[in-house]
């Protein structure tokens, strides 16, 4: 109903197609539930007015049917609105297996998003459409928010933690992406857009961009450059938690509690690893907040989640 009256932008996504669907019979359900009353309020008003002569007699009505009715039907309508209204959010909040995965950065005040094959872009985003995307976002300042009108999504980007947020885009142009968190003095300028693509076109957009290899290929590199593997490494002289297999395996901390080593246990590890302790360690590895930025986190943690099956890992 709102894209008729020109009040939302075109459709470029599953969900956004849903979500119109939902919204337009939802309003229209209120129309029917509401506008009556309305109707009858004001007509009310006027015939039972103050000095009108008019039969004010109230008869009982004893139409149980009619009473039951007007209160159960719409009761069931709201409801089976509700029940689809849940669907649609549990299905937004899970990506589907194999969906691509795309990190996002926000600083202010730009986006930069980094392809799995390594490419990397500031403020526009190429995806190929009929293919799921999966969005893993932080901030590298301030909280900031990913606002896509024409995939109806918006998912807020916070320091120092992970968010997600998934979709199919449908139809091929170029969406406007705004930032719907105010974070600063530029807040209003930090734009960018989404290119929807055909798999062809996309395909030959990514081999015509530079990669410096994937984003795990930079992590190993960052590991490399940071000396992790002086203390993490099979052998080394420091005794550090095994990196091999980590990903995705339960890891027991010294406080007692047991938690999945999954992106954001990984990003807190090498962030704030005093808060992360494991069982059976020192407390010794250096803080890496402020020494380095959330895209270079990224790719650590990349680099990790690529050796979870590198034999001789965790089960």
């Amino acid at each position: 109903m709102l894209r008729l009256l020109g009040l939302a932008p075109p459709a470029a996504s599953a969900h956004a197609a849903q979500l119109d669907a939902l919204t337009t019979w939802f309003t229209v359900l209120l129309a029917l539930l509401g506008g009556p009353v309305i109707v009858l309020i004001f007509f009310f008003a006027i015939r039972y007015r103050r000095g009108k002569e008019v039969n004010r007699a109230h008869p009982p009505n004893r139409k149980v049917a009619l009473e039951v009715s007007w209160s159960v039907i719409p009761f069931l309508l709201i409801l089976g609105f509700f029940i689809v209204a849940a669907r649609m959010f549990y299905e937004i909040h899970e990506p589907p297996a194999g969906a691509m995965p795309i990190s996002v950065v926000a600083k202010q005040w730009m986006w930069k998003f980094q392809h799995p094959e390594g490419q990397g872009e500031i403020n526009m985003l190429h995806v190929p459409t009929g293919q799921p995307v999966r969005l893993t976002m932080t901030s590298q300042d301030v909280i900031h928010s990913l606002y896509i009108p024409a995939l109806r999504l918006k998912q807020d980007l916070l320091p120092r933690r992970y968010t997600e947020m998934w979709f199919t885009a449908t139809k091929p142009g170029t969406y406007p992406i705004r930032c719907a968190e105010f974070c600063g003095t530029d807040h209003a300028v930090m734009g960018g857009g989404l290119v929807a693509m055909r798999p062809d076109e996309y395909a030959r957009w990514l081999s015509g961009q530079a990669s410096g290899g994937s984003l795990a290929t930079a992590g190993a590199e960052l590991y490399r450059r940071l000396s992790c593997g002086a203390c993490h490494d099979a052998g080394a002289a420091v005794a550090a938690p095994p990196l091999a297999g980590l990903y995705g395996s339960r890891v027991r901390l010294a406080d007692g509690r047991s938690v999945v080593a999954d992106d954001q246990y990984l990003h807190d590890a090498i962030v704030t690893p005093n808060t992360q302790a494991v069982a059976g360690y020192r407390t010794i590895m250096p803080t890496y907040g402020g020494v380095i930025g959330e895209d270079d986190v990224l790719k650590l943690v990349a680099r990790i989640r690529e050796l979870k099956n590198v034999p001789g890992g965790r089960q």
